[in-house]
């Protein structure tokens, strides 16, 4: 036969204070992970921006990225309106660049699919400090690439 021990179920006092605690990390853990969501973690990050006569170059690469966030650039003179050509890679994950503009209206989202090279184009609008606005998004993304012509 079974040897089976009474044991005391907690109620009262003791039960609220550990539903209490359980509730407070509970709580805790849902605002760190809203906190990360506007974060981008980028490693091995490498970005090279080349500007000629009203026109730019930015190529970023990278190993590994998780989150998002929203990048500023000063690529342009101040109010330029371009034709932006944006190619992304990734080797494996997901990846995704909006292009903003001033207003902050979405000019076009391009996402990756791993293991080729999506290439889209559009219009974009400088604000009045000639910088340009993007927000990379990425989840479990390696090896990715994203390129930017900005053509007057």
């Amino acid at each position: 036969m079974a040897d089976h021990q009474n044991r005391s179920i907690p109620t009262g006092p003791v039960m609220r204070s550990a539903l209490i605690r359980r509730a407070g990390a509970i709580i805790a853990f849902i605002g760190f992970t809203t906190l990360l969501a506007g974060c981008l973690l980028i490693s091995g990050e490498q970005t090279t921006i080349s500007q000629q006569a009203g026109a730019a170059n930015i190529l970023t690469t990278f190993v590994s990225a998780e989150g998002s966030d929203e990048y500023r650039i000063p690529a342009l003179p101040a109010n330029t309106e371009v034709q932006a050509v944006v190619m992304v890679a990734v080797e494996s994950g997901d990846l995704e660049i909006a292009l903003i503009q001033p207003d902050g209206s979405v000019s076009f989202v391009l996402a990756a699919r791993p293991g080729s090279q999506v290439t889209r184009s559009g219009p974009l609008r400088s604000d009045e400090q000639g910088q340009i606005r993007y927000r990379i998004t990425a989840r479990n993304a390696r090896n990715g690439e994203i390129q930017m012509f900005l053509l007057p």
